[in-house]
């Protein structure tokens, strides 16, 4: 997976992700006039392209969309004492995860290692020598020993390499948007709900071989100068409520180092239909599900990266008929 990609994903679209509190620079302002123009292309018609809370009405049923990030960050305090209010008076909290489904999860990763790590072949038995030693070398950088490395799954060791050694210290904490909206569902009792299954990440990383996962592990090897940039490039992105821009920028910033431009853009599509594209729709049934039962408002709240787009869930209930607008975020 691209890395500046998985870094924009763990932020804005991945549940459970880092919290993360690095120091570094905001890349959009390194574009050159060529970058600029590309990723202005990208954007040019883009439906929902900004903002973090949206409304959604039709027929009496009303549904806030809000675009969370998964990472703590001291500017969330504002944002969730404007929120509040939002929580308290809805009937029902969609989350990508709820408590109930985080302890499911839990549960199923004590009990069930194939989730996080290789049961099988470990990577060293499907890369070429100098593949496996990079990749190994990458590890150790960031204080995973060669024979742990060995024996996760990519996607779960593509995470941990994409994340910088600025928030490696916090990788389990749980302070983004998402867990302190249920904190205020929990505290004012309003019900809350999980928008998929707990094992559909799992479903969607490991889709492809195993030798392929890893071969896309080692193209997609961190770039630890620019790790912190890239996450912190993410957070100002999400504050400005401009994730399309980040979005557009994660790909613009991959083809600085790319090689196979054609490539790069293929797993780029790839990434965004598996990830987001086919997630979102699958959420849609869920979330006019819930309007139709619940008498007051429902609130959806789900990585930013999932709200903008043609199939973004505010373009994809547009299209079901509901108006939108957009709020104070």
């Amino acid at each position: 997976m691209p890395r500046p990609a998985f870094a924009l994903l763990l932020a804005l679209a991945l549940p459970s992700a880092a919290a993360a509190q690095c120091h570094g620079t905001d890349l959009r302002a390194s574009l050159t006039a060529e970058e600029q123009a590309e990723q202005q292309a990208a954007l040019d018609g883009l439906p929902y392209a900004t903002g973090n809370h949206w409304l959604a009405e039709k027929d009496g049923e009303v549904i806030h969309l809000i675009g969370t990030i998964h990472l703590g960050d001291a500017r969330l305090d504002p944002v969730v004492a404007r929120l509040a209010p939002v929580i308290e008076a809805a009937g029902l909290l969609l989350l990508e995860a709820d408590t109930a489904a985080k302890a499911r999860l839990e549960q199923r990763m004590a009990t069930e290692p194939g989730l996080l790590t290789l049961t099988g072949a470990t990577l060293p038995e499907v890369l070429p020598e100098a593949d496996w030693q990079r990749l190994a070398e990458a590890a150790r950088s960031r204080g995973i020993p060669a024979v742990m490395a060995a024996k996760f799954q990519p996607w779960m060791l593509s995470m941990l390499l994409a994340t910088p050694a600025c928030a490696m210290d916090l990788l389990q904490a749980d302070g983004g948007l998402d867990a302190q909206l249920q904190d205020l569902a929990d505290t004012a009792e309003v019900p809350t709900r999980a928008l998929e299954p707990v094992d559909t990440i799992f479903n969607v990383f490991n889709a492809e071989p195993l030798e392929v996962q890893a071969q896309m592990l080692v193209a997609s090897l961190p770039d630890q100068d620019t790790g912190a940039d890239q996450i912190v490039t993410t957070i100002n992105a999400y504050f400005d409520e401009a994730n399309a821009e980040a979005w557009t920028l994660s790909r613009v910033i991959a083809q600085r180092g790319a090689t196979d431009s054609a490539a790069l853009d293929a797993a780029f599509d790839a990434m965004e239909t598996q990830l987001l594209t086919n997630r979102n729709r699958a959420w849609i049934p869920v979330i006019l599900q819930a309007a139709a039962e619940t008498e007051a408002p429902v609130v959806a709240a789900f990585g930013a990266a999932h709200l903008f787009g043609e199939d973004g869930v505010a373009n994809l209930l547009a299209a079901e008929g509901y108006s939108l607008r957009r709020l104070p975020f």
